[in-house]
């Protein structure tokens, strides 16, 4: 089985914490009010000109600071197709994994990439591609059981289909 998205590059640098993503002064709003101001202090027109599908490709611990579950949510709401890092925080990755958004650990991303590439990644495979320059990496994949819960949306609407058929 191959899962392969493709969309244009954002790109960001080392250390972009969760209050970047999702600022900590929106958190009383809902995820959609929320992703209005996503990552609005290192790129103010992201939120309004991201499209579905695009990638956000960055350097080493995106992710990193508080557990804020909101970080993952207002990307997923965007409808970002992944994000492509030299590394995340631990609990980022997780909470990614859990709001059915795919992030990919590949060192190096940064050196193939720049702001409005086209991107190309299998993330059953690990394979990258930058479709611009034809640059080209090769990472590890995520698992199956990865790609399962974010095929399903996340880990929520995962456990309800699982508790509906126990039913």
């Amino acid at each position: 089985m191959s899962w392969v998205v493709k969309g244009n590059v954002w790109k960001f640098g080392d250390n972009v914490s969760t209050d970047l993503i999702a600022p900590g002064r929106y958190v009383i709003l809902d995820y959609e009010q929320q992703s209005n101001h996503t990552l609005e202090a290192i790129k103010p027109d992201f939120a309004q000109k991201v499209k579905p599908h695009d990638f956000l490709v960055a350097g080493r611990n995106f992710g990193c600071g508080s557990s804020r579950e909101a970080a993952a949510q207002v990307l997923r709401h965007k409808k970002v197709g992944g994000v492509v890092a030299e590394s995340f925080a631990r609990i980022f990755f997780r909470n990614c994994i859990a709001a059915g958004l795919p992030v990919l650990v590949c060192p190096k991303v940064s050196n193939i990439f720049e702001e409005g590439h086209a991107a190309e990644v299998d993330f059953s495979s690990g394979h990258v591609r930058n479709l611009t320059t034809g640059a080209e990496l090769t990472t590890l994949p995520l698992s199956k059981e990865i790609i399962s819960v974010i095929e399903q949306g996340g880990i929520v609407p995962m456990l309800r289909v699982m508790f509906a058929k126990s039913e």
